[in-house]
């Protein structure tokens, strides 16, 4: 017997056929954010104004995000996807043999990219700010580390999507539908 029958027979319902997972906050976080990266960016030097503004507001989402991930639903809590080095150098291996687990939540690289996401937008949201103040205005290398912060995102964003990509072909599930609606099949 399968182990869905086995369920129905069992428990006389059938098991759902998707699961909660992705809060709205997350969800709406997640999409927040990445529009208002790639607005941020794409009015850097062009659109001061705009610029500013997106940034004010990703540096609140992060502030907000960074609560909510030791006070949110499970799988939003940094306890539930944020792995050692040695367990995620593992799931590695295991993506480049085709043959890593599939987790519910974020699996461990996904995990390691969130929080290398966290800091690096950190990191450009401070220097950008410190490029309005009067200690750092004009100050080149503020400007240039800020530049670096922006573009070493964007790489991270292209891993983000590969590895999305990857994740979801091994699995055969969508990420992007479950970062949209928030659900995923149970196992």
């Amino acid at each position: 017997m399968s182990t869905i029958h086995d369920a129905i027979v069992a428990g006389g319902e059938k098991p759902p056929a998707t699961v909660k997972v992705w809060d709205p906050f997350v969800r709406l976080f997640h999409w927040s954010l990445a529009g208002l990266f790639l607005l941020a960016y794409a009015t850097g030097d062009e659109i001061e104004n705009v610029h500013i503004a997106a940034g004010y507001t990703i540096a609140g989402l992060l502030g907000l995000r960074i609560v909510w991930g030791f006070v949110g639903p499970r799988h939003a809590r940094f306890s539930d996807f944020v792995r050692s080095p040695r367990t995620v150098l593992a799931y590695m291996r295991d993506v480049a043999l085709l043959r890593a687990p599939r987790y519910l939540g974020h699996n461990p690289a996904g995990g390691t990219m969130v929080v290398a996401l966290i800091v690096m937008l950190l990191g450009t949201c401070a220097t950008g700010y410190m490029m309005t103040t009067g200690s750092f205005w004009g100050a080149k290398w503020v400007e240039e580390v800020h530049e670096a912060f922006a573009n070493l995102t964007i790489g991270l964003v292209v891993v983000h999507v590969l590895g999305v990509l990857v994740a979801s072909f091994e699995h055969r599930e969508s990420l992007v539908k479950a970062m949209i609606t928030g659900r995923k099949r149970p196992s």
